[in-house]
């Protein structure tokens, strides 16, 4: 029986990793085998090169960003594909919903769609969007680390890929969206994620 991709997204800030590792562990715990997998990569060429393009080290236009994100994905198509095939689920902290975000407010989405398409991008069968403000982003990030990079520390960048987040959901754009209130302690975040999934 195929296994099931389960997608967290949210601007920066949200929460991803902190509850992409509480869902991997406690659905290990119930024996469901789980594997976990986030993006930006960093660490290998791809995701190191979105780390300087982050840290502005170097600038891209619209389209080479979109296509440096997408590819860190499609490098782990296959390593995705295989862990659905043996009946993983699959959590993913961040996933090509980001890019469909992030990128397409300025690159077309139905072609992004298509570059899934011809790319055989595996597809969430559910996509947890821990909705949070912009304000309470730059805060938590500023509680983490010193120095923001160029998409963190911008409040109104921030305040359209939020609205760019909220389109995909109304849309239910290439699967189906639920909202989490991101906001709550990670505890009450969790325990809304549960009861989407049904865990």
């Amino acid at each position: 029986m195929r296994g099931k991709l389960v997608v967290i997204e949210g601007i920066d800030g949200a929460g991803g990793e902190t509850q992409s590792k509480l869902l991997l562990e406690h659905l290990r715990s119930r024996k469901i085998p789980s594997e976990r997998i986030y993006y930006p990569e960093y660490g290998n060429p791809i995701g190191d090169l979105i780390h300087d393009y982050l840290h502005k080290k170097h600038e891209l236009p619209v389209d080479m960003q979109f296509l440096l994100y997408a590819t860190d994905m499609v490098k782990d198509r296959e390593k995705i594909q295989g862990w659905l095939s043996q009946g993983k689920t699959v959590i993913a902290d961040r996933y090509f919903t980001s890019v469909l975000a992030y990128q397409g407010m300025r690159f077309p989405i139905e072609n992004a769609l298509k570059f899934a398409d011809i790319f055989s991008l595996p597809k969430p069968d559910i996509i947890l969007f821990l909705k949070i403000s912009p304000v309470t982003s730059i805060r938590r990030k500023k509680k983490e680390k010193e120095h923001l990079d160029r998409n963190e520390s911008d409040r109104a960048f921030l305040e359209k890929v939020s609205a760019s987040y909220e389109s995909l959901v109304k849309g239910q754009v290439w699967s189906s969206w639920f909202v989490i209130d991101g906001e709550k302690s990670k505890e009450e975040v969790f325990s809304q994620i549960k009861k989407v999934l049904r865990i």
